[in-house]
C-alpha cells in the first residue's frame, strides 16, 4: 500500500484543550484512518512547525486526501500537510524511468547554442 506522511499543526484552542485534558490523539484518530482503509505505521508528537507526525499507509490518494480533509474540517488543526512517500525501490524505479523520458531542460538548448 502507498505510504503517506501526514503533518498536523494544532490551533491554540486545541492545545488548550489538550493541556487541560491530556489525551492520546493518535489513538483517537486511528479508527477514522482505519475506516478509510488506512493504517498508522508510526506516529510522533513534535515541536516546531507541526505538532503531530503520522506515517500512514492508504490504498490510494483519494483515501489519504479524505483523512486530510476530515482533519482540516474538524477545526482543531491550523494546518494539515500530506506528502506521498516512495520506498527506496520505488524511487529508483522513478529515477530509471525519468532517465528514459526524453525530457530536455530549457538550459540544455541554451548551452548547445553557445
Amino acid at each position: 500500500m502507498p505510504n503517506f506522511l501526514i503533518q498536523v499543526a494544532y490551533t491554540s484552542g486545541a492545545w488548550q484543550t489538550l493541556v487541560n485534558n491530556p489525551q492520546n490523539r493518535i489513538d483517537a484518530v486511528r479508527p477514522a484512518i482505519e475506516k478509510l482503509g488506512g493504517k498508522i505505521t508510526n506516529s510522533f508528537f513534535s515541536f516546531g512547525e507541526y505538532d503531530v507526525i503520522l506515517l500512514t499507509e492508504f490504498a490510494d490518494n483519494v483515501s489519504a486526501a479524505a483523512i486530510a480533509m476530515a482533519f482540516a474540517a474538524g477545526g482543531a488543526c491550523k494546518s494539515v500537510k500530506t506528502t506521498p512517500l516512495l520506498t527506496t525501490a520505488e524511487a529508483l524505479d522513478a529515477m530509471k524511468k525519468a532517465g528514459t523520458s526524453g525530457y530536455r531542460p530549457v538550459t540544455a538548448a541554451a548551452s548547445a547554442a553557445r
